[in-house]
């Protein structure tokens, strides 16, 4: 059965969250059959004088059980 899993950190913890994804393939046994992502644009925030924060990052995978359920 195919299924979706959804994955959401900040731009700057990428190297976090790649090895959040890995680790929930290995330990799911999943067959992935794709990954899509999507960093949400940020805009200035006011009490940092006008610099942009960290961005929200979106990772959808979509899988296959590799448990057999």
């Amino acid at each position: 059965m195919q299924k979706v899993k959804l994955f959401k950190g900040l731009e700057s913890e990428l190297t976090t969250l790649e090895q959040e994804i890995n680790e929930w393939i290995e330990q799911s046994q999943a067959r992935v059959i794709s990954i899509t992502g999507n960093i949400a644009p940020q805009t200035r925030s006011q009490s940092s004088m006008g610099s942009f924060g960290a961005s929200d990052v979106l990772i959808i995978v979509h899988y296959e059980d590799g448990r057999g359920s």
